[in-house]
């Protein structure tokens, strides 16, 4: 009885620890995706600033393209679109994580009543 609660124990703490990387993985991912959206605010805000007629450049490799400012708008505002997507795509998978890591939790907790219990009961017989 002790060793197979002891067997349960360790493959729910395997677990926990298993969601907890994947969870560290994902808040970074995530981290990162902040930045690059702080990044294009920044840079719509200045091609806001910019007058209509002024030149743009796209830097595409180690070239500069001359691109249109209302392209290069549209261009940046789509890609806070898709990484405000991205942002909350990984929201909704850290919040799945998390619940996945309480619940982990509370089976931990639960075996280890038990593991102490049985090694109690593995004491008194002795």
């Amino acid at each position: 009885m002790c060793e197979e609660v002891q067997r349960k124990l360790q493959s729910e703490l395997d677990s926990f620890k298993n969601t907890q990387k994947e969870l560290q993985k994902i808040v970074l991912t995530r981290q990162q995706l902040d930045g690059q959206l702080n990044e294009n605010e920044i840079v719509k805000v200045e091609l806001d600033s910019l007058a209509t007629d002024a030149k743009v450049f796209k830097s595409v490799g180690p070239v500069l393209i001359k691109t249109e400012l209302a392209e290069a708008k549209q261009n940046v505002t789509k890609r806070m679109d898709y990484i405000s997507k991205e942002i909350k795509r990984i929201d909704d998978q850290i919040a799945v994580l998390e619940k996945k890591q309480d619940n982990h939790r509370e089976s931990l907790q639960k075996l280890q009543h038990q593991f102490q219990q049985a090694q109690v009961k593995a004491a008194m017989q002795a």
